[in-house]
């Protein structure tokens, strides 16, 4: 399963709380130093929230190679140092579902369709005011990055939201709140059966 929504939307919260395996989606960051990130209009900061800020290619062959062998290598990222910082596995083993989750999910969809490992895509919404809330206090006590680039990045995202999860529901995701998500991710579970492969 596939979910995405603008940051600060509460994926990883609801991720951690499925039940599912997880792969990060955020770990395909591509690297402050790449001169192939994209920046914001009449500004020199970088636009994270832009998906060619991303490596759409690597987070899907992570994603094909997990519903064929159970297990991939993926990235380690550190948001505070736009890097990564070395190398991890996602092993689900036999698990049928695995739930992958980062703000650009919704681009794979329909990669993911074609290989025929998509169970479900989902955009989680919670509204501007509580998503710009929510965020900026979890990237101050996390530290991503200076307070002032926090303070333009949250309101700047506060405005586009709405335009976030229109791009996201034409690729292919279903929006939706927090409980809604938890149905669907509960129901995909529960009806998916052990095949040949497993599903995204």
């Amino acid at each position: 399963m596939l979910l995405c929504g603008p940051s600060g939307s509460g994926k990883s919260l609801l991720a951690a709380d499925s039940g599912l395996p997880v792969l990060r989606l955020d770990d395909f960051y591509k690297e402050g130093t790449d001169p192939t990130l994209p920046t914001v209009p009449h500004s020199s900061d970088i636009d994270w929230d832009h998906a060619a800020s991303w490596d759409a290619d690597a987070a899907a062959a992570a994603i094909g190679e997990l519903c064929r062998t159970g297990r991939t290598g993926v990235p380690v990222y550190d948001i505070s140092l736009s890097a990564r910082t070395g190398e991890t596995t996602v092993d689900i083993g036999r698990t049928p579902l695995f739930l992958a989750e980062g703000i650009f999910a919704a681009e794979l969809v329909d990669r993911c369709r074609e290989l025929g490992v998509l169970a479900d895509a989902l955009c989680l919404s919670r509204g501007p005011l509580a998503t710009f809330r929510r965020r900026f206090l979890r990237d101050l006590r996390e530290g991503r990055k200076s307070v002032p680039f926090l303070l333009r990045r949250g309101w700047r995202l506060m405005r586009q939201e709405r335009s976030v999860i229109a791009r996201q529901t034409a690729l292919g995701a279903h929006a939706c709140d927090r409980d809604e998500a938890m149905g669907r991710l509960a129901a995909a579970a529960a009806g998916r059966c052990v095949t040949s492969r497993t599903a995204a």
